[in-house]
């Protein structure tokens, strides 16, 4: 089949939020397609689509992203654009992703992996270990609360919701003492001297996908797909099978805190995962190689070992 190449007079429409993190991660995409193709900037057109999760009256009312509908407040819009043929892809942070995707739309491109830890951000400390007793800590992630407590039971962890803009401008306000942003999305953006320090995943094991951008298409366009294939990251995308698998036989739905993460060596993977109660009062985890092509079966034999160790108690707060 003959590949049909986006022109100024017929450009291949990018969707994505309109936050600077995400707009970081459609010119990325851009830039990238651009090198592939020989193509001009004028070839794409960035179209930026305002979802649910964006809505300043729920990012000032600072609740938890599960009480507000999870991680389809950050994607419904954009892929019902995607849907309709508004737009040809839609650029996203993985993290950020349902493990599912609605009927007739494909998420099988992954652009070069970043940084997968977590910054800590203090005007006053450099590290999480360095926080007084007592210290109010501001994120809106139900993983990190869980971690933090479960670490440091001390801290009082209070609802921190925004884009990186608006975290750092509360904390600017002493609304908390410290907060804790992706390193990727940081660095993305040029701004990685705001991070205090990153913490190491022996630490704080990430968020499952953290530090990955994924472009969402529609299955029957083969066209985009055959273009998309010449900037997808084949590492990136082995490492998510594995984690994203874990993700979705464990629970995918933003109520419980998980965090995951699969690195390779060779043609071994390693996966670790993590999952806790939300108040940190008790954490199960797992640790496990095997080979590349078994990532996404791992994944579901971690999940699996958890659910068993944490028996039918363990998830007695979703009711």
């Amino acid at each position: 089949m003959t590949l049909t190449l986006p022109s100024p007079a017929s450009p291949l429409k990018i969707g994505t939020r309109g936050s600077p993190l995400a707009l970081a991660q459609a010119y990325e995409t851009r830039r990238r397609l651009m090198a592939a193709f020989d193509l001009p900037e004028e070839a794409f057109a960035i179209v930026v689509i305002k979802t649910t999760g964006d809505d300043a009256g729920l990012i000032a009312k600072d609740r938890p992203l599960k009480e507000l509908g999870g991680k389809g407040l950050f994607t419904k819009e954009i892929e019902e654009d995607l849907l309709s043929g508004a737009i040809d892809i839609a650029v996203h942070s993985m993290k950020d992703m349902p493990v599912d995707q609605p009927a007739g739309l494909l998420l099988d491109t992954y652009l070069p992996r970043e940084d997968t830890r977590d910054a800590f951000v203090s005007p006053n400390v450099k590290t999480l270990a360095d926080l007084p007793q007592g210290a109010v800590v501001g994120t809106s992630s139900l993983r990190r609360r869980a971690q933090l407590l479960n670490y440091r039971p001390d801290l009082k962890v209070v609802e921190f919701r925004g884009n990186v803009q608006t975290r750092l401008k509360k904390l600017e306000d002493k609304v908390a003492d410290c907060t804790f942003l992706a390193m990727a999305g940081l660095n993305r953006m040029d701004m990685s001297h705001v991070a205090s320090s990153a913490i190491e995943p022996e630490y704080m094991l990430p968020a499952v996908a953290q530090g990955a951008i994924g472009i969402e298409r529609r299955a029957d366009d083969s066209n985009t797909a055959d273009m998309l294939a010449a900037i997808h990251d084949t590492p990136t995308g082995q490492r998510l099978a594995a984690e994203r698998s874990f993700l979705a036989a464990l629970d995918g739905s933003c109520e419980t805190p998980i965090a995951g993460l699969c690195e390779l060596d060779g043609g071994t993977l390693r996966l670790r995962g993590e999952v806790l109660r939300p108040d940190g009062s008790e954490s199960i985890s797992d640790d496990r190689t095997a080979p590349i092509e078994d990532g996404a079966e791992l994944g579901r034999e971690m999940a699996e070992n958890l659910l068993s160790q944490a028996g039918p108690d363990f998830f007695s707060w979703r009711g």
